[in-house]
């Protein structure tokens, strides 16, 4: 994890380059000096249409980035190591750095190379650092990006943490502060920040987030003063009180806000015109998810890192989103459902009335041509926004009138507080529009030093300054008519290069017939060029206009920018509004093509699910097979058995994903879903090696059940699969009777408990709220198939001799297996063994033991049966057989 201390000069390093200063060139004094306050940053200086790279910024920018490491001068002796990126293209070069974790300070010309006796004046005009990036370029667009502070106190026993946290590119700001026991501490800050997923960490040591995800820099621990904390918001916020914002009594994250504001305001080397608002989270706010559940549950990621493009994940199978926005919006809402089921009855209700209106498609046509408007807002906020992002401002905007009458006509008939509370936020901003629609053109260059980025007529001035250059085609067509006819040169030509700007060029052979009054500007192989004193003085008029206009046009977008400023909350409110909106029509299109429920939040403790599917797995079988859960006050824990591969896992995350969704505020995939409070979803799925920090697979194992253990409660939902595998037969057996006791004994929470020890399946037995279920599946000869259905009762076997047949195991080692279990169950000191229930009589079987046998003709008719060539008549006329079959037996 790499640290630094960006932003604040090391005095001793500062004294060094002061000594070393006469050593050196003036331009490279000024270079030393500007990296000296920066020295654990890559310094960009620019030097023409290049930003260059000195000494060991240089070398280690060569290696990030593959570009040519060269030299330039000597210091004391030594070459000057050098690299460098064209100022055109140096996003893409910015992108990769801080994908790498790399901090980088943009130094600027700010000086006049035409005045200047020394070096060009420069400096420091913007830090790019991971947590802290606006720019789209170098921002994935649709997640967030944050800004993290963490500021920790001891008092005793007791550790209060307090995190403030930023999405520069949204300026959505956050608080929160938790008290915890000591030894507690660092677990549940990993848990937040796991949850958060900042790109960059601010602490005053190392030590405060060590293990934490995001590049670590460290700041002064002055920064983390908790009174000018608390001073910095209100100034941010520009009220007299923090209370309005539930924010006046959290001091561990006032000192944390100080340091985030103080660090923020520096990078973009101006104030924070877009923070204009403040939200306080707290520990019951949100259904609480841990890393574990995160990456089992593979909402954003799968579990083997992806991000869904080549493994679906749960966000990539909802993101139907067609805004940016409103894609990290749905990524937010899948880890962070709140607790309060109003929030996600009022989507219900909205999703209801868009379904009813079918108006999904039309909103999505018109959703696909809105822009990034949020990060836009935010750009103009800070002065950086480029013309393309205000005419696309100016475009979505137009949008607004059709998405307000889309959202009304939703609302007509439907009772959605949601849509109304939409439909309000998305008014036209009249003067914003008007602004945007006079001042910028039609299609603007890229850049303002391009030119033709302001409209015509929005300023008399710059229009004539344009004429003037524009003028310059016909002034030019006419001069050369003229001259052929005065020098009769037939083939003269009248042109412009911006190297020596405007020239007449006369071939070799008619050189003879110039006149006195043109003067020689350039000598080629066949012609010469020449400059006349009319066309000298159009050049200098033509010319100057053409700058004045860019210098002009310059003026005027910067004004435009800052008279733009005012509608920034304007702009911000908006832009939620189209996310929101913009989630709610994925989810309600999701539903309706899909056969989703609503899922009916209740108050009463209940899972109930009939015909529940999992959303990610449905859509990738081709038939699935859906199940029911029963969960309520009275049967609490689902003691589940079954064969691998039977579909154990797959029943329990999507009871997790069915419960999580239905409190997102999204429809649910089942026939019909009842659930009552839940306030944690916990699973404990898989088993790996922790190598990097010396964790055997049981010690992962049991760290993640001892995190449940103490955390659950009895509105919490817990996955527990396969717990105890990772040691010896006896101690896992045991590990799983206790955590199975006291998950229905003291946490009673609700559980979805799956094992391979069938000893387990007695639990029920002593204790009612347990009930066991199982996988189903059956076996012929030597194949088996694995019928994914939950039914009551124990599983009468595991199959994992079957199963180990099917993933290619030989068949030799199969029937050394199948005769070592043999001896092992006849020598077993467990009074249930695991019979197999195909395999051959034994010896002292009593008479009625062929039972199998009776179902013989129903098994070869099986066995002989190929269900994908059948036609349906073929398929009901084996049913019939099957039936008749039955019926005689």
């Amino acid at each position: 994890m790499a640290s630094s201390t960006a932003l604040t000069p090391d005095t001793a390093a500062v004294a060094r380059i002061e000594e070393a200063l006469e050593k050196h060139t003036p331009m490279m004094q000024q270079y030393l000096r500007i990296k000296a306050e920066h020295p654990d940053m890559l310094v960009f200086y620019r030097m023409g249409d290049f930003y260059e790279l000195f000494f060991e910024d240089a070398e280690k920018a060569s290696r990030l980035l593959g570009i040519t490491l060269t030299q330039r001068g000597a210091s004391n002796g030594n070459p000057i190591k050098m690299a460098g990126v064209p100022f055109h293209s140096a996003e893409q070069y910015l992108a990769k750095l801080i994908r790498l974790g790399e901090s980088v300070a943009i130094c600027e010309q700010i000086g006049d190379p035409a005045t200047s006796k020394g070096p060009v004046e420069r400096k420091v005009v913007r830090v790019v650092t991971p947590g802290t990036l606006t720019d789209s370029d170098l921002l994935p667009e649709k997640s967030e990006r944050p800004l993290l502070a963490v500021r920790r106190t001891l008092q005793r026993k007791t550790a209060t943490i307090g995190l403030a946290w930023l999405s520069m590119a949204s300026g959505a700001l956050r608080l929160m502060e938790f008290s915890t026991d000591a030894r507690n501490a660092e677990p549940r800050l990993r848990q937040e920040l796991e949850r958060i997923s900042p790109a960059e960490i601010l602490v005053n040591e190392e030590s405060d987030a060590a293990q934490a995800p995001g590049k670590l820099t460290v700041v002064p621990h002055w920064h983390f003063d908790e009174e000018s904390g608390f001073k910095a918001l209100m100034a941010q916020l520009g009220v007299a009180s923090l209370s309005g914002f539930g924010a006046q009594d959290c001091s561990a994250a006032h000192g944390a806000a100080g340091a985030l504001l103080r660090y923020a305001q520096s990078t973009q080397g101006r104030g924070l015109q877009h923070v204009r608002s403040l939200t306080v989270e707290s520990e019951s706010e949100f259904i609480g998810l841990d890393a574990a559940t995160r990456r089992n549950l593979e909402l954003t990621e799968t579990l083997r890192g992806e991000d869904g493009s080549g493994a679906p994940t749960l966000f990539s199978l909802l993101d139907h989103c067609r805004t940016s926005m409103g894609s990290r919006l749905l990524r937010h809402w899948l880890h962070h459902a709140s607790r309060n089921q109003d929030v996600a009855r009022a989507r219900h209700a909205a999703l209801n009335a868009l379904m009813r209106a079918d108006a999904a498609s039309g909103l999505s046509a018109t959703l696909a041509a809105v822009p990034d408007v949020e990060r836009i807002t935010t750009r103009i906020a800070l002065l950086s926004a480029r013309p393309r992002d205000l005419a696309g401002l100016r475009g979505g905007l137009q949008q607004l009138p059709s998405l307000r009458s889309y959202v009304a006509m939703c609302n007509r008939d439907a009772d959605a507080p949601l849509l109304r509370e939409i439909h309000a936020a998305l008014e036209t901003p009249a003067e914003c529009l008007d602004l945007l629609e006079r001042g910028i053109a039609l299609e603007p260059a890229a850049m303002v030093r391009d030119g033709g980025v302001i409209a015509r007529g929005y300023d008399a001035e710059l229009d004539e300054l344009r004429g003037l250059s524009e003028n310059a085609g016909q002034f030019l067509v006419e001069l050369e008519a003229r001259e052929r006819s005065r020098t009769g040169i037939g083939n003269l030509r009248v042109e412009y290069n911006k190297v020596h700007g405007f020239y007449i060029e006369v071939t070799h052979g008619q050189t003879d017939k110039v006149p006195e009054d043109y003067r020689r500007r350039q000598t080629l192989k066949n012609a010469e060029r020449y400059i006349t004193p009319e066309l000298k003085a159009f050049e200098d008029k033509a010319l100057s206009a053409q700058e004045r206009a860019l210098s002009r046009e310059k003026y005027l977008y910067e004004k435009l920018l800052t008279e733009l400023g005012p509608q920034v909350g304007a702009l911000q409110r908006i832009a939620h509004a189209i996310a929101q909106l913009d989630v709610l029509v994925a989810l309600a299109d999701h539903a309706s093509r899909n056969n989703w429920c609503a899922p009916q939040l209740v108050a009463e403790p209940a899972i109930m699910i009939e015909q529940g599917r999992h959303p990610v797995v449905e859509k990738q079988i081709e038939r699935f097979i859906a199940n029911d859960c029963a969960l309520d006050g009275d049967r609490r824990l689902l003691m589940i058995t079954g064969p691998n591969m039977g579909g154990k896992s797959t029943f329990m995350r999507q009871v997790a994903l069915i419960t999580l969704l239905a409190y997102v505020g999204s429809f649910v995939p089942a026939d019909s879903a009842r659930i009552g409070p839940i306030d944690r979803i916990y699973t404990r799925i898989g088993a790996a090696d922790d190598l990097a920090g010396g964790r055997s697979t049981f010690m992962v194992e049991m760290t993640e059940a001892a995190a449940i253990l103490n955390g659950a409660s009895e509105r919490s939902l817990v996955l527990m699969d396969e717990i105890g595998r990772g040691t010896s037969t006896f101690d896992g057996l045991a590990l799983a009777w206790a955590i199975a006791r006291h998950l229905i004994d003291t946490t009673r929470s609700f559980t979805l408990f799956a094992t391979h020890y069938f000893e387990l399946t007695q639990l029920p037995e002593t204790h009612p709220s347990a009930v066991n279920v199982h996988l189903s599946a059956v076996e012929h000869k030597d194949s088996i198939v694995f019928l994914h259905a939950v039914q009551q009762g124990p599983a009468s076997q595991s199959y994992g001799l079957q199963v180990a047949q099917l993933a290619g195991v030989p068949q030799s080692v199969i029937r050394s297996a199948r005769k070592h279990l043999a001896q092992l169950e006849a020598n077993s000191l467990q009074p249930t063994p695991q019979f197999d229930l195909f395999a051959a009589p034994p010896p002292d079987c009593d008479e009625e033991a062929p039972a199998p046998a009776a179902a013989a003709p129903v098994l070869d008719l099986l066995a002989a049966t190929d269900p994908d060539s059948l036609t349906p008549r073929q398929a009901l006329e084996v049913l019939y057989r099957l039936k008749s079959l039955a019926d005689a037996e």
